[in-house]
């Protein structure tokens, strides 16, 4: 097998991998095994590495935003970070990174006040004990949703 070199100018998919689904994490390989980008998965926790020279497993120390912390500081403008939490998206907005969620919602400057302000609402009713937490399940639905959106960012980043 090849190992997987990169341009300069080549798209690079990171993935916040505790929180993304399978399918969603899945999805981005295909896309990766197709497009010939490179995939970095980061956790806070070992994870199975997919075995494909396209794909990077980076595992920080546990710790607080860790994984976090680790994309701000090595996502670069032109690459494509896949997670849900709505405070790592804006850190990585303001950078010039574009952000996207596993169900295919876009961050952007139009949507993204908006979201902190929800999350931010959401969180303190839940604090409160006002209303439970958690999205609803993962299905085929948002994998399609997803896979819409991937495909539209990572068309516009290759430009």
């Amino acid at each position: 097998m090849l190992a997987f070199s990169r341009r300069s100018r080549d798209v690079r998919v990171w993935i916040d991998a505790d929180a993304c689904p399978r399918a969603a994490k899945d999805l981005v390989i295909k896309f990766a095994l197709k497009r010939n980008f490179e995939v970095l998965l980061v956790a806070g926790q070992s994870q199975a590495k997919p075995a494909f020279a396209c794909v990077r497993l980076i595992v920080v120390p546990s710790g607080l935003d860790a994984a976090d912390d680790y994309l701000v500081e090595h996502a670069e403008s032109g690459d494509l970070v896949i997670c849900s939490d709505i405070p790592l998206a804006d850190r990585l907005f303001k950078k010039g990174v574009a952000a996207l969620d596993p169900r295919g919602r876009e961050f952007d400057e139009r949507n993204m006040g908006e979201r902190l302000a929800l999350r931010n609402l959401l969180s303190d009713l839940r604090d409160q004990g006002q209303m439970g937490g958690g999205q609803p399940p993962y299905g085929e639905r948002e994998r399609q949703a997803f896979a819409n959106a991937l495909d539209r960012l990572l068309v516009r980043l290759s430009r």
